[in-house]
């Protein structure tokens, strides 16, 4: 079956016509050279024959969607949206010249490199799920590369809110890289078919293929969703994959939704440890905190208004910029530019008069105060990102059937910790359960085995090692 072609590309006031870019099931895609500011822009225009009420509700809460989201340095940017002069409903977007869809088959990609990709992709991800929404097609073809090398997560054309998407049917199936309950219309997406789609895109991404498809064998879309439910993906193939990468990836796609990753910030800690057990430099995550705020600028001759702006210490710019984030505060400007963030701080105004001696003592005492309380703030900020990671003292083994079982009591761990149980010297993927399992054979093997708490991308300090000899009872 042959491609259409594209649609006429509309006329738009500000804005000149250079070629297309693409077609889809809705909407075709051009590349347009906007006038001021001078640039590239894509502009995706929904087809005329399809345009309705509905399809066009759909395209305004995708526009909206994306707006909301596009500050993310791992999301593609919307600049605007609106309807040409013919009723065609347009977003104009960032350009962005290829596409991972194409690459990863024709090259093999470093392994560094798709590490990275996951980890940031996921971070988009991760920031769309705590704003409510679903992508629901996530895939190598929608990861997209900005002229700075950045990979951006595009097309949110069926994304759906966290409430309405076990109740909506606009999901366009992209079936390798859909989860099994989704391909049964179980669901239409959650947070845990997200996860499953993260997994299967990384593995395409270093396999150089979808994690069902057979190189030269029936790939038809029955087949690879017979695949998809009933079998566990191969390994990769790839001799320089660890054996940890392996076992994140078969999470990720396990076909029970409770035995995945259970956020994509967790999938995210998992590539993460990989890296640091490979020795590489650990990617940023680029997600959104809001765990501590500053005050603004007091003006000491308004001595009785002191106006407090809490800011989100998003770390956009500068996680995409440095490896070790750095503790710094920025304010809520624009929701849908980075450079409009300014930061806060404690400012004076020189004055051609002196106040009185009793102004000028509260003035500075007031002052001092505040500054006293932001350094503590931010000593206590630092204190409890790095210094307080839980450590785990009381590991038990035990051997129960053909399994030793390591357990330990909760030392305390919060939302977003993970335990990493390091056996015999090979780190596991990272989990919430104080429970780990190791098969054994009867042949006398002894087995131990560390945990450590990681927060944050960081890990805090190793249990004691506890070993258990086979057919010696507990250890």
């Amino acid at each position: 079956m042959s491609r259409r072609l594209p649609s006429t590309p509309p006329n738009l006031p500000g804005f000149a016509f250079i070629r297309a870019l693409g077609s889809g099931g809705f909407a075709d895609v051009f590349l347009y050279e906007q006038n001021m500011p001078r640039r590239l822009v894509a502009v995706k225009v929904l087809l005329a024959e399809v345009v309705n009420d509905e399809l066009r509700q759909m395209f305004q809460a995708e526009a909206n969607l994306m707006a909301q989201l596009s500050s993310h340095p791992s999301i593609l940017t919307v600049y605007q949206a609106s309807v040409a002069a013919d009723g065609r409903p347009y977003l104009v977007m960032e350009y962005c010249s290829a596409a991972l869809g194409q690459r990863y088959r024709a090259v093999q990609l470093p392994l560094a490199e798709v590490l990275s990709i996951g980890v940031r992709i996921a971070s988009a991800v991760e920031t769309a799920h705590r704003q409510g929404v679903l992508h629901r097609d996530i895939k190598p073809s929608n990861i997209l590369t900005t002229a700075y090398g950045h990979p951006v997560l595009s097309d949110f054309g069926i994304a759906a809110t966290l409430g309405e998407a076990e109740h909506s049917d606009a999901v366009g199936l992209s079936i390798p890289w859909s989860a099994p309950e989704v391909l049964h219309d179980d669901v239409s997406g959650t947070v845990a078919s997200e996860v499953w789609s993260l997994g299967a895109t990384v593995y395409s991404l270093v396999a150089g293929r979808s994690p069902f498809e057979v190189p030269g064998g029936d790939n038809s879309s029955i087949t690879l969703m017979s695949r998809i439910e009933k079998a566990k993906p191969a390994p990769t193939g790839r001799a320089d994959v660890p054996q940890s990468l392996e076992r994140v990836l078969a999470r990720a796609m396990s076909r029970r939704p409770q035995d995945r990753q259970a956020t994509a910030l967790e999938f995210i800690r998992d590539l993460q440890a990989v890296e640091e057990e490979l020795g590489l430099p650990q990617t940023p995550l680029e997600v959104a905190m809001d765990d501590w705020a500053l005050a603004t600028a007091v003006d000491l001759d308004e001595r009785t208004r002191i106006n407090g702006q809490h800011a989100v210490g998003d770390g956009h710019g500068a996680r995409r910029r440095t490896r070790r984030a750095t503790l710094r505060a920025s304010a809520s400007g624009s929701a849908s530019s980075i450079d409009s963030r300014s930061r806060d701080g404690l400012n004076g105004r020189a004055r051609t008069t002196p106040p009185t001696t009793r102004r000028l003592v509260w003035g500075i005492s007031l002052a001092a105060a505040l500054l006293i309380a932001l350094v503590g703030a931010g000593i206590l900020t630092v204190v409890q990102g790095t210094r307080t990671i839980p450590v785990v003292t009381d590991v038990k083994g035990a051997i129960e059937g053909a399994a030793v079982v390591f357990t330990w009591d909760d030392p305390g761990i919060r939302s977003g910790d993970a335990y990493v149980v390091t056996v015999d010297g090979e780190p596991s993927p990272m989990q919430r359960t104080a429970r780990f399992d190791v098969a054994v054979g009867d042949d006398g093997t002894r087995v131990c085995a560390t945990v450590t708490v990681t927060r944050d991308g960081k890990s805090g300090k190793p249990s004691a090692e506890r070993c258990v000899d086979v057919g010696a009872g507990v250890g």
